[in-house]
């Protein structure tokens, strides 16, 4: 597996993959910005509120979130996403803009640089996909977020989930796991190892029909 880059590099590319979405998003029209993403049940507009969220909240704001979702993770995380997306679509992107530097982090045990490009990175293709558009993955930031990705078990846990099947970069110096292989760019594996079946159009191998099978 190739080293990730540095936490002062990575956050550079989180602060540039924000901004790249807050000029994709400004070109959106009202029904694109109602378009289904790729995360079920939330629409370009949720997930983009979504986004907003993690680069504004101090910690106190996100106990707050937690003691309203009655102490749930995934419903804070809907919940917050949902209620922040009722705000004007052009409030969310200016939002997004402002704070594209912020470094604020969750608090979440292996929160860091790395998952937070993981986060950026996934939610960006989970809008761009949808809707057909074409925004810049730059693979060495996506190595990053998946190098964070295969380390963590909450809320995704693809080393348990894929095991038996390797993972390899092809834009990236990044492979992971044993058995049949499965090749494709950082961006689709990105999607495949959180569990979106969108990216298996752009991977193949000898693993790709495991890999498939495995998908929730």
């Amino acid at each position: 597996m190739g080293g990730a880059p540095a936490g002062d590099a990575v956050w550079r590319e989180v602060e540039a993959a924000r901004l790249r979405l807050a000029d994709l998003l400004d070109g959106l029209s009202d029904e694109e910005w109602e378009t289904p993403s790729l995360c079920d049940g939330w629409r370009v507009r949720d997930v983009v509120a979504h986004l907003t969220l993690p680069p504004t909240l101090t910690t106190a704001g996100w106990m707050k979130e937690m003691l309203r979702a009655g102490g749930g993770f995934h419903r804070m995380v809907r919940d917050s996403a949902v209620r922040t997306a009722r705000e004007p679509a052009a409030e969310l992107v200016a939002r997004l803009r402002k704070h594209a530097g912020s470094r604020l982090l969750p608090p979440a045990p292996g929160a860091g640089a790395d998952t937070t490009v993981m986060d950026v990175l996934t939610h960006t293709q989970d809008i761009a996909v949808p809707l057909g558009r074409e925004i810049e993955i730059v693979p060495d930031a996506a190595r990053a977020g998946l190098e964070s990705l295969w380390r963590l078990r909450f809320p995704f846990n693809p080393r348990k989930a894929m095991r038996g099947i390797r993972f390899v970069a092809d834009d990236s110096s990044w492979d992971v796991g044993d058995g049949p292989v499965v090749t494709g760019p950082t961006a689709a594996l990105l999607l495949v190892l959180t569990n979106r079946e969108a990216g298996l159009d752009r991977v193949t191998g000898p693993g790709a029909a495991l890999l498939r099978a495995r998908l929730p």
